[in-house]
């Protein structure tokens, strides 16, 4: 199924093709393309050169796996047990350079997991990202120190077949992709008042 973004301006063709399915194949996904999605956000752009991200995966079956899954909210269970690798972004909050809380640790995880996530696109895979889980429960399974945050679990494999999903979650994928006017969002001169682009 192809949902490229239908753009009004030309875009590069990674962030045309990406968008977050619920149905996947539990086709396991090759070794070299999960390192390649590490070593793309791994280079990510960071405030200071801190990289306050950290990744824990689990790949289908594993007890990694069994246990991410295992934070998800009952929704986000429900489409991802046909999904061959889980992954929880983690952010470092604390700043490296004054050992203060970091105001900026949550956007450069952002930025790090933008980065694996065209990295998949170009890798022929797709990704979902999810804030239906549960933080605390990762903390307690994975020992996460205290001055770290679980943000999201993000889905990582090849795209599946709609059908297989329940129908309210099978008609979601179908619709049609949308996305706000640049007019709604570009400002110039003060907030709310749109750019002369």
């Amino acid at each position: 199924m192809n949902k490229e973004a239908t753009t009004l301006f030309p875009i590069n063709d990674l962030a045309k093709k990406r968008w977050s399915p619920r149905a996947f194949m539990s086709t396991p996904v090759e070794r070299e393309k999960i390192i390649s999605l590490f070593e793309a956000a791994r280079w990510s752009a960071s405030g200071g050169n801190e990289q306050p991200w950290r990744y824990i995966i689990g790949i289908h079956p594993d007890e990694t796996w069994q246990k991410i899954f295992s934070t998800l909210l009952e929704g986000n269970q429900e489409w991802n047990k046909t999904v061959p690798v889980l992954i929880i972004s983690i952010g470092n909050k604390i700043s490296t350079w004054d050992g203060n809380i970091s105001p900026y640790f949550q956007y450069d995880v952002g930025q790090s997991v933008a980065h694996l996530i065209l990295e998949a696109v170009h890798q022929g895979l797709h990704t979902h990202q999810m804030g239906g889980f549960s933080p605390e429960k990762a903390r307690t399974l994975f020992d996460i120190p205290e001055t770290f945050q679980a943000l999201t679990v993000i889905a990582v494999g090849y795209q599946g077949d709609p059908d297989t999903l329940p129908e309210k979650l099978k008609q979601r994928e179908l619709q049609d992709r949308t996305r706000k006017e640049l007019r709604e969002l570009v400002f110039s001169e003060k907030f709310g008042n749109t750019a002369a682009l």
